[in-house]
């Protein structure tokens, strides 16, 4: 039986096992490669946000923590 992946992608690259058929890892593998929300830069944006709260004073931070949305005393213990 062949689903619709199959027909999209069997017998190419992403057919991993070359079965002709896309099963669960292969159209994992799929997703991840051509739908990605990554927008590629080798950026990490989280160690970015955390690098420029950490030069901040600590009331900058709780400024800009508290704007944001967030508890600043939830992250008391992380600068």
């Amino acid at each position: 039986m062949t689903g619709p992946f199959d027909v999209m992608f069997g017998n190419t690259p992403f057919d991993l096992n070359h079965d002709g058929h896309i099963d669960g890892g292969e159209w994992a593998f799929i997703n991840d490669t051509l739908f990605s929300d990554d927008s590629s830069s080798g950026i990490d944006e989280d160690d970015e946000i955390d690098d420029e709260l950490e030069m901040m004073d600590p009331d900058e931070r709780r400024e800009a923590l508290g704007d944001a949305g967030f508890d600043a005393d939830d992250f008391e213990d992380e600068f």
